[in-house]
């Protein structure tokens, strides 16, 4: 049985329905009970679900501004609420799958040879830049000492469904406006939140047939390379064509530093997929690819 926990949110919606869908027996699990009060209330609340197989840990601060003014209560959730789900996960003899993000790296890339920036690997250094990106890497640092069975699942420019995301935004401002600045420095990879689920379910599925995949760190996105400019043109070009969009509306460039905000973005926060593509045998969509599907689907 697979213990959800945030089965409410973005990437914790999209994974109940595909659980349901592939007949994946799991239990959820969002203001039942806090990961922040301690493993004692945790354990006691899985030991009511029957054997736990795995853990599924979708349960962040993600606030990414408020998070500079609010240290302590990201830190809760990010770190402390880590580690007391991954001291569960032990005690119920559970696998954990436990999300992170690409700001735990410091968003300057690493230059190769030619001076270009290359992705981030697994074994790449970290160094958050900000309150955010430090309480998920310590939480990282927290499951991996704890849970000698975890895998951490680092992730990117999430949008779906459910919850707020840069997609909704965009379609929300681009019927509300005739002009939308985006920043065009920063550059990563969008990621459909119903692709990460796909692949979260087939690490599920592979493990359950006994297959040896080593746990640690992986990076999963969609595949590909852009900037939020590059992404909201898209988002606007897709509207347009799918009807989502009803006027037209300008497009216009902008540097980071035309739109500040409390906390620093990664201006390179491009993840490299290798190792999970190799682990599981997947291909991973592009991210152009899986927007035109998300749109259509909004349709």
């Amino acid at each position: 049985m697979i213990w959800l926990i945030g089965h409410k949110g973005m990437l914790g919606s999209e994974l109940a329905r595909l659980f349901d869908q592939k007949n994946l027996e799991w239990r959820g699990s969002d203001r039942e009970v806090s990961i922040t009060t301690g493993k004692d209330s945790l354990f006691a609340f899985g030991r009511t679900l029957g054997p736990v197989a795995f853990i599924v840990n979708c349960a962040a601060y993600t606030a990414v501004d408020k998070a500079e003014d609010d240290a302590e209560a990201c830190k809760r959730l990010n770190t402390l609420g880590a580690a007391n789900v991954a001291d569960t996960a032990t005690a119920l003899g559970a696998v954990l799958i436990q999300l992170s993000t690409d700001y735990v790296f410091d968003g300057k890339g690493i230059k190769e040879g030619n001076g270009v920036a290359r992705p981030y690997r697994e074994d790449d250094s970290t160094g958050p830049a900000g309150v955010y990106g430090l309480t998920k890497r310590d939480g990282e640092t927290e499951v991996l000492a704890r849970c000698k069975d975890s895998y951490i699942i680092r992730t990117a420019w999430l949008y779906g469904e459910h919850g707020n995301n840069f997609v909704a935004t965009m379609l929300r401002l681009m019927n509300e406006r005739k002009t939308v600045s985006v920043v065009d420095d920063q550059k990563g990879t969008p990621t459909n939140a119903g692709d990460l689920a796909a692949a979260i379910a087939a690490l599920i599925e592979q493990r359950n047939a006994g297959k040896n995949i080593p746990c640690g760190i992986y990076h999963y996105t969609n595949e590909g390379a852009i900037s939020w400019y590059d992404f909201a043109r898209a988002i606007y070009a897709g509207g347009r064509g799918t009807g989502l969009l009803a006027g037209e509306c300008f497009i216009k460039p902008c540097t980071t530093d035309a739109y500040p905000t409390r906390a620093r973005r990664p201006a390179y926060s491009v993840l490299d997929k290798s190792k999970i593509k190799a682990a599981l045998g997947i291909a991973i969509p592009r991210w152009d690819e899986s927007l035109a599907s998300y749109l259509q689907k909004l349709k």
